[in-house]
């Protein structure tokens, strides 16, 4: 498969340095919504009004998130096999953004993608899946955002979590909300992290840039009923809709 890797506008970049932060300027965003201080929620202003805050959310046509139907994809293309580097502990800020749980380590691990070399930004919480697999919908989801540093290009690695034995970065995350705390992000995956899907798709939030390379481990890891619950207190419906895969193909390692 012919895929054309973009490198990211200047200004597209700055705005994603803090990727899906409460804190960043959409890009194409309203004025008039800028001046009245609104800004882009889940709820009065959630994702069928995205696109007043960034035209893209709503005339993009490579959006994620989007349904994976296993029996429709494809074999992977190899040259953009995943290989994962997370094991560093270091201390991280976990912070609630207005959107999420967010956690940003002060030491990157890193991803490799066709020869590249992507390092971690932050990883956050949805309080379900926002892709879907059969249509089915996970009790919960770490997007573990990554950004090429020369090309500013972005990957985002999403961990699934299914109800069952309680997961101790969770509690980690859950029991420092606003402080700082040393976690290992290898600790979030699955020990199989070599069976994945990929995509060519955006970011799930306003600016819902396009270009962002999706990979989704097909293993899913466990959280407590009580760790659920603790999420959910946080956001309970953090998702958007599933999108349109037009002319996208989905690959399965």
């Amino acid at each position: 498969m012919k895929k054309t890797i973009l490198a990211l506008s200047t200004a597209t970049a700055f705005l994603l340095s803090g990727c899906y932060s409460a804190d960043a300027k959409p890009e194409h965003s309203s004025p008039s919504h800028e001046a009245q201080g609104h800004h882009w929620d889940y709820s009065e202003n959630g994702p069928t009004h995205w696109e007043n805050f960034s035209k893209t959310c709503g005339v993009g046509i490579h959006q994620s998130p989007v349904n994976i139907v296993p029996g429709k994809t494809v074999e992977m293309n190899h040259q953009y096999d995943l290989s994962m580097h997370q094991n560093i502990s270091s201390m991280a800020k976990v912070i609630d953004n207005g959107h999420s749980i967010k956690v940003t380590p002060s030491q990157s691990g890193t991803i490799d993608l066709h020869g590249e070399t992507f390092k971690l930004l932050q990883f956050h919480f949805h309080g379900k899946s926002e892709h879907t697999v059969n249509g089915k919908r996970y009790d919960l989801v770490a997007h573990m955002v990554h950004q090429n540093p020369v090309t500013k290009q972005l990957a985002v690695v999403a961990v699934f979590f299914e109800e069952g034995d309680a997961s101790p970065i969770l509690t980690t995350v859950i029991d420092n909300v606003g402080k700082s705390v040393e976690i290992d992000p290898q600790d979030l995956l699955p020990t199989n992290e070599t069976s994945y899907y990929h995509y060519t798709g955006s970011l799930t939030t306003p600016p819902c840039s396009e270009n962002v390379q999706w990979y989704l481990l097909k293993t899913a890891m466990t959280a407590s009923k009580t760790q659920l619950e603790h999420f959910r207190k946080f956001y309970v419906d953090n998702e958007r809709p599933i999108q349109e895969l037009h002319d996208r193909v989905i690959e399965s390692n």
